[in-house]
């Protein structure tokens, strides 16, 4: 039987009756994200500029940003598994943390539905803050496992709604921070429960205890973090991705079968364009343009790089090894002694990264290759061939494959 006295509006306080809500256990987990979305906020700006979105309009996905892209500078080629370092650990841990996201809003849920919404123009900020912290959170999370899952479910592009969420969100997030980490500190100081709002006037019997709680959190954080974090490696840890994009397909066996997000068949590549009397690749530079078959491109220099292939949803290779012509040999036979960036273009007609922009120090860098083998063998059509760009530390968008024209130039 229901109380009779029992408050009907979640706006009333002794509507909450949980008695683990209370200062302590929301200062933990508020601490525990502190730490966490900074992290987050930090390897997510990383990535972002690992784009170079500053280089050309190509590689652009935000035009407009202006004094939000203050931080951005030449993504470096060194170490060459950095990009894998740095999504990996990006994607891991936003997977990670949400059960303490969750957690969290449980925790203060009760503020959500207080009255009067502004009880003075000091409240009414923090509110407006709360409400772009929650909302915001939602907003950052959502995208990025969808983007995780290959599901772009959402209007407009990842790359735009989750940068500019993201810096609504981390502002607020900030402001936040600065509210309520002292008072989170003192929480936790103080083992004893004070007068609070999240504090329930009627609480229920517990079921378990607040400490409890916090291990059943943990728990499914670490459950999270074991079918994630295979991603970023082969072998058995990856089999146990359940979280992989694709729901974890199998990349096939032998010298080509690593991970892809794109078939060759899902590109529209046409086997009569890649074929061997009909492909040529087109460079173009400072003493005109130059068209080469597969077998001339053989008879140039070759090297090798071992180098991994890191996607912005998580997902990493160990390192494969790589043979074909380095780009900077590409860019002396059109006539640069100095490589100068280079604007790559790809047989896939449609799609957000069929054109592609990399700096000088990229085509510099004598690791980074016009790839015509991966593993001692030719590449496969879904690994790019004919020919495909690899380059150290590179997100794996920008290593182009089934590569058409190559034009070298400041861009």
């Amino acid at each position: 039987m229901r109380d009779p006295d029992a408050p009907r509006l979640p706006s009333s306080p002794g509507f909450w009756r949980s008695p683990l809500r209370g200062p302590w256990f929301t200062s933990v987990l508020g601490l525990v994200l502190l730490v966490g979305i900074t992290v987050l906020f930090v390897t997510g700006l990383l990535s972002y500029a690992a784009y170079n979105p500053g280089l050309s309009p190509v590689n652009d996905k935000t035009p407009d940003k202006g004094i939000l892209g203050f931080y951005l500078f030449p993504w470096p080629t060194n170490p060459h598994w950095l990009y894998r370092l740095d999504q990996g650990v990006h994607v891991t841990l936003g997977v990670t943390l949400i059960p303490v996201l969750l957690a969290k809003l449980w925790s203060v849920v009760p503020r959500l539905f207080a009255l009067p919404p502004a009880r003075s123009l000091t409240h009414a900020l923090e509110r407006i803050s709360l409400l772009l912290l929650v909302g915001g959170a939602l907003f950052e999370f959502v995208t990025g496992v969808l983007n995780v899952q290959l599901d772009y479910v959402f209007p407009g592009s990842f790359y735009r709604l989750h940068f500019y969420g993201a810096w609504v969100f981390f502002a607020a997030f900030v402001a936040h921070a600065l509210l309520k980490t002292p008072m989170a500190l003192r929480n936790l100081r103080h083992l004893r429960e004070e007068d609070n709002d999240l504090v329930s006037p009627r609480p229920a019997e517990p079921t378990v205890s607040r400490r409890g709680a916090l291990w059943f959190v943990g728990g499914g954080s670490l459950l999270l973090f074991a079918t994630t974090v295979g991603r970023s490696f082969d072998g058995p840890l990856r089999r146990a991705a359940l979280l992989a994009p694709h729901g974890g397909g199998d990349p096939g066996t032998g010298p080509n079968g690593f991970q892809i997000n794109k078939t060759a068949a899902y590109a529209g590549i046409d086997a009569a364009e890649t074929a061997e009397d009909a492909w040529r690749l087109v460079v173009t530079g400072r003493t005109g343009t130059v068209r080469l078959r597969r077998e001339e491109l053989l008879r140039l220099p070759l090297h090798s790089a071992a180098l991994p292939i890191a996607c912005v949803e998580g997902w990493s290779t160990s390192d494969q090894w790589w043979r074909g012509v380095r780009l900077r040999d590409l860019a002396a036979l059109v006539g640069y002694d100095d490589p100068p960036d280079l604007f790559v273009e790809s047989l896939q007609r449609s799609g957000a990264f069929r054109k592609a922009a990399l700096r000088a120090n990229q085509v510099a860098d004598p690791r980074s290759l016009l790839a015509l083998y991966v593993n001692g063998e030719e590449l496969s059509p879904d690994h790019g061939h004919p020919a495909r760009i690899i380059v150290p530390a590179a997100p794996g968008v920008l290593n182009t494959k089934w590569v058409a024209r190559m034009t070298f130039g400041d861009l």
